[in-house]
């Protein structure tokens, strides 16, 4: 019952994060494949999943192949119902589906503008009419969807749904580029940035490959605004508590040192990505035990 997903650089590939979003925030079981943006690895590795031309794009168990994120968001919902992917409620169930859909076609100054990039963020970016107005239709259709709900929790319609997953491009995009917004919808980009799928998706994105100098901008820089990761390095040399990787069961063979302790991990990639943000990975935290 596994999924295959292919993606691009988790650190720039909105569209790839929406998709992964919608397996790992869920709680359905997906396999990545990665293929780096603007080089040859991105048409190889799109010829597995024909006729796909772009990421994400998702390989069912059956075999069937589903192209373009909404899609992908519509067949999981119907393949998986109880996994809670749009509202039980057919009034929040609507306002969702319709925030889903303006999501995935409009905000054209936003994306072109404030391409996402999640290594990096800037104390200050110029605006222009264009990018106000998307910034204050956000505003509206965020404001809408709660108002139309009545959720009261973080998220647009209630729970976590499509939605939200839909906007998670959004609200990181809100903060690599200190957006102004309201503090309502600054309250939302927050619960973004905590939610713990996000935070995992961009640990992986800090550490698996170079920068794409394409989504650099040359804008005074700040401190990330989301959660402080427990500092962590890798280290060459140690003795770990655990023997084996606490993700792949592997050997651990490479190390690193948190709160003076060490650990082990079966690659680089695995060490990495909890170098990144050690407590966005659940397995990890159990082996840190309680803090």
């Amino acid at each position: 019952m596994t999924y295959d997903l292919a993606i691009g650089d988790r650190a720039y590939s909105s569209w790839s994060l929406r998709g992964w979003l919608l397996l790992d925030a869920f709680g359905l079981p997906v396999r990545v494949r990665t293929a780096r943006l603007y080089s040859d690895e991105l048409p190889k590795l799109l010829a597995e999943f024909a006729p796909a031309r772009t990421v994400p794009v998702l390989r069912c168990p059956d075999g069937t192949v589903v192209m373009e994120s909404l899609a992908i968001a519509e067949e999981l919902a119907s393949r998986h119902p109880e996994a809670g992917h749009w509202p039980q409620d057919p009034r929040a169930r609507a306002v969702g589906r319709s925030l889903a859909a303006e999501m995935h076609a409009g905000f054209t100054a936003l994306r072109g503008q404030c391409p996402m990039n999640l290594r990096v963020s800037y104390a200050e970016t110029p605006m222009t009419d264009a990018l106000r107005a998307d910034l204050d239709r956000l505003e509206t259709v965020w404001a809408w969807a709660r108002e139309t709900t009545g959720g009261e929790g973080p998220w647009l319609c209630g729970d976590y749904s499509v939605a939200d997953a839909f906007f998670a491009p959004v609200a990181s995009r809100i903060a690599t580029y200190a957006l102004p917004v309201s503090d309502r919808a600054q309250a939302y980009v927050d619960a973004h940035l905590a939610h713990p799928s996000f935070r995992r998706w961009r640990a992986m994105g800090l550490v698996d490959g170079a920068d794409q100098e394409f989504y650099a901008r040359d804008f005074p820089r700040r401190p990330w605004p989301g959660p402080g990761p427990l500092p962590a390095r890798a280290v060459a040399e140690g003795t770990p508590e655990n023997a084996a990787c606490p993700y792949s069961g592997q050997p651990a063979t490479h190390l690193l040192e948190v709160q003076g302790r060490v650990f082990g991990f079966c690659n680089a990639f695995c060490r990495d990505k909890t170098v990144a943000d050690p407590l966005a990975w659940p397995a990890f935290a159990a082996l840190l035990g309680p803090r």
